[in-house]
């Protein structure tokens, strides 16, 4: 039956609609990484609407990003049980909604909790996304779909700082969510229009305990790092989060290695070349993707610039990466792997 399946997906003419289903994929995953770098220029200016100061409002990234964290790892059972593209389309129109009232928020607390909401949205568009391409590109448009999915990644986080200071600058804070909604609503149409709803026979029990130590880990875990930014951090309380937050990860990591159906499938990290990217690269990754966050805020705070010529000096790190994609390929052809990667580290280092 598979067989016959995937044969039938391959002889119908349905290449156009699978890209324009990747195309659709990759804008709905700019929107939601977007939203996690574009304010962090307008972090003043948000700062002073709210009468608190800038570095504390930074929760608000952070509220965003650990919502993701947390609840990615569901939304691939979510999306087996109740169908790909109608939790895609929920997923844009909770992100939509969302983006609107936080530009209405009036409070710094309303806005943390809104972003919250938002992250929920985020969390649902961009796995399952993933998923829907995945499943629908043959495999000779493999590459090109995995390709376009991975531009939002690269160019969102660069490319904010400097579309949220120029908002900010010559309109306002709160247009940075407003414009969410019209593309918002314009995602959703052709979602409901392009994309399959494919259902899969066979269905797993959800794990709930995978979920809520892996939850557990991840918030207890980043709200420490949080706690580590304030200047008035009680010791104490810092040492219980994050012996907490230990705790649920040694839970997490033993529940999901005896688990039938485990939420996180540790058994991929037998696979050499992926546990060397995952351990390695995670830290590489952390820093280089500090970089919008922490710029503009130095460039502003520190340096005393406004939000547009703050964001606008990021657009250097835009460029460089716009100049080395297509120079990718043929580097690591070159050079192989392993001579790149580690040449690549050592660059970055120095850069940094």
């Amino acid at each position: 039956m598979a067989v016959s399946d995937s044969a039938q997906q391959q002889s119908k003419p349905a290449s156009a609609p699978i890209s324009g289903i990747a195309l659709l994929v990759a804008s709905a995953f700019f929107m939601a990484f977007l939203d996690g770098t574009v304010i962090a220029t307008a972090l003043p200016d948000m700062a002073r609407s709210f009468g608190v100061s800038a570095v504390d409002l930074n929760i608000g990234i952070t509220a965003y990003l650990l919502t993701l964290a947390a609840l990615i790892p569901a939304s691939g059972w979510v999306a087996e049980h109740f169908g790909a593209r109608t939790v895609f389309s929920v997923a844009l129109a909770i992100f939509t909604f969302s983006s609107l009232l936080c530009g209405l928020a009036e409070s710094a607390t309303q806005f943390v909790l809104l972003r919250v909401v938002q992250g929920i949205g985020g969390a649902m568009m961009v796995p399952v996304g993933h998923l829907v391409v995945l499943r629908t590109a043959p495999k000779d448009q493999l590459i090109k779909a995995i390709a376009t999915l991975t531009w939002p990644a690269l160019v969102a986080p660069i490319i904010g700082p400097p579309l949220g200071g120029f908002i900010t600058s010559y309109a306002s804070w709160h247009w940075i969510f407003f414009l969410n909604v019209p593309l918002g609503i314009i995602a959703i149409i052709i979602a409901l229009r392009l994309m399959p709803n494919q259902k899969p026979k066979g269905k797993l029990p959800f794990d709930s305990r995978g979920f809520l130590s892996t939850g557990i880990t991840m918030l207890c875990l980043v709200s420490r790092l949080e706690m580590l930014s304030q200047q008035q951090s009680h010791p104490t309380y810092a040492f219980a989060v994050i012996a907490a937050g230990m705790l649920a990860l040694f839970w997490a990591i033993k529940h999901l290695r005896t688990a039938s159906t485990p939420l996180i499938r540790l058994d991929a990290l037998s696979v050499p070349t992926f546990r060397i990217t995952m351990r390695g690269g995670f830290v590489l990754r952390a820093t280089i993707s500090s970089v919008p966050f922490l710029l503009p805020l130095m460039f502003q705070v520190g340096f005393g610039m406004d939000a547009f010529h703050s964001g606008a000096l990021m657009l250097a790190v835009f460029a460089g990466n716009l100049t080395m994609k297509p120079a990718t390929t043929p580097l690591i052809r070159y050079f192989g792997f392993k001579k790149l990667l580690i040449g690549n580290g050592i660059l970055c280092v120095l850069s940094l």
